[in-house]
């Protein structure tokens, strides 16, 4: 049986990979990093290494996924070597409920990394994606392009939150003519900007801001007010889509970890942890 971490070094990217390993060198956060050339799902990976032991600031990194996944056990799909697929693994001191202050700082920071590297500006689509806004098209209602997605695991020991594992999916050098069989709403920074861009440097700075805000997260700070700064949701008719079925009303909010507070149609403010968004008026 094949190990979670079999794959091999891409020697031929070594050379673009430069920047992430001078991070490293500085880093009081990023420990390690493990580069995969194919894997199920890094999360997976990261889960597992988690579970045996494996450091705060692991990073799994792989050229392709063959069993990707977002929320709702949904399938995530990427050609090999175009994106950025990478799982962190993080020990913080918060309580169950705070997890999702995690996914907030990380993507915060993969948008500031986007827009650093790429000068392509973005926002996040409650509850974890990173879109790219659209205005009215032949009288259509404004809408948005995905360009990223996040997906947030954690593992418990008792009552107590054991590990924090972040995994994060980027669509970086994908062509215009491949997104639609990934996505309807699928974009990505190339198909956007007209320009390939060095996935390592947006690797670098991905990190380098979490890093930033991951300190700020243990000193006490919540992301809470700049996330909420970014989401294209807020103020907006939205239809949820949840577990439960679908809601239809204005996103008035979000609360400290995260949860969107929805005015439905028939006036009850809701409190939603998770679900898929879209929206429906200007």
């Amino acid at each position: 049986m094949s190990s979670p971490l079999s794959g091999q070094l891409d020697r031929r990217d070594r050379r673009a990979r430069d920047c992430v390993d001078k991070l490293l060198e500085r880093s009081a956060l990023w420990r390690r990093v493990i580069r995969l050339t194919q894997v199920g799902s890094t999360n997976d990976v990261a889960k597992d290494l988690a579970a045996r032991g494996g450091p705060e600031g692991t990073v799994v990194v792989a050229e392709h996924q063959t069993a990707g996944r977002g929320r709702m056990d949904r399938r995530w799909v990427a050609p090999p070597g175009t994106c950025i697929l990478c799982s962190l693994l993080f020990r913080p001191d918060l309580l169950p409920h705070q997890a999702h202050r995690l996914t907030m700082l990380c993507s915060l920071a993969a948008a500031d990394a986007v827009e650093q590297v790429a000068d392509l500006a973005v926002a996040v689509k409650w509850p974890n994606d990173l879109i790219v806004t659209m205005g009215r098209e032949r009288g259509s209602c404004p809408g948005w392009r995905k360009l990223a997605g996040v997906l947030t695991e954690t593992g418990m020991t008792g009552p107590q939150l054991d590990y924090v594992v972040v995994g994060m999916g980027i669509n970086v050098n994908v062509p215009s003519g491949t997104l639609p069989d990934l996505d309807p709403n699928a974009t990505s920074i190339l198909a956007e900007t007209g320009r390939p861009v060095n996935r390592s440097r947006v690797l670098a700075a991905l990190l380098e801001g979490v890093e930033a805000r991951y300190q700020q997260l243990e000193r006490g700070e919540n992301p809470q007010e700049e996330w909420s700064a970014r989401l294209a949701t807020l103020g907006r008719r939205i239809r949820v889509t949840t577990a439960d079925g679908i809601l239809h009303g204005v996103a008035e909010g979000v609360d400290e970890n995260g949860a969107l507070w929805l005015r439905t149609t028939d006036g009850t403010l809701q409190r939603l942890l998770t679900g898929d968004t879209a929206r429906v008026g200007g």
